[in-house]
């Protein structure tokens, strides 16, 4: 059985501003308006017989949003952005939620912006494509360990209605 829950009704949202780089028109830094539909499939188990809670999908997604909201989302591991004093060959990400201010270059354009107002993910792209895969595994990992009925969990983050990227985790 599957269940779904709707990101626009639901209160799943983020406003976050990215960059693509190399990307011709979204290679500079640009809002969306994001919200997040989940669904997933599983063995209805339980007392109540859910497949899931509602309560608890909604609960786990709503705290990704809160994290991306309002902040510019450096995709930490791509190739075309160059960190200073910063090695993302050698150093964790969260060397660099520790810094006052985060430095690096984007095409050749200089960027100093304080950390806090940043979120460093461990992708190569901040695409609808690339954060719906790690809402999906993120989602996915948390639901496990509660839950041992579920075939897989899948997210479609669009930014903004009438496009998104869906990515489907199999359990």
């Amino acid at each position: 059985m599957k269940i779904l829950v709707n990101g626009i009704q639901s209160n799943l949202r983020f406003s976050s501003a990215h960059v693509i780089p190399g990307h011709e028109s979204c290679g500079y830094i640009h809002g969306h308006s994001y919200f997040v539909d989940v669904e997933i499939e599983g063995e209805r188990a339980g007392k109540f017989e859910f497949v899931v809670d509602f309560k608890d999908v909604k609960e786990y997604t709503k705290a990704l949003c809160d994290e991306l909201d309002h902040r510019l989302l450096i995709p930490v591991y791509n190739d075309l952005i160059e960190f200073k004093d910063f090695d993302k060959d050698n150093e964790s990400i969260f060397n660099l939620k520790k810094k006052h201010a985060v430095h690096f270059k984007v095409d050749g354009k200089g960027y100093s912006i304080p950390a806090v107002d940043c979120v460093f993910l461990p992708l190569p792209y901040t695409s609808a494509e690339e954060l719906s895969k790690f809402f999906a595994e993120t989602l996915a990992k948390k639901l496990a360990e509660t839950y041992d009925n579920l075939e897989y969990v899948s997210v479609c983050v669009n930014e903004g209605i009438g496009q998104g990227a869906m990515y489907r985790k199999d359990l």
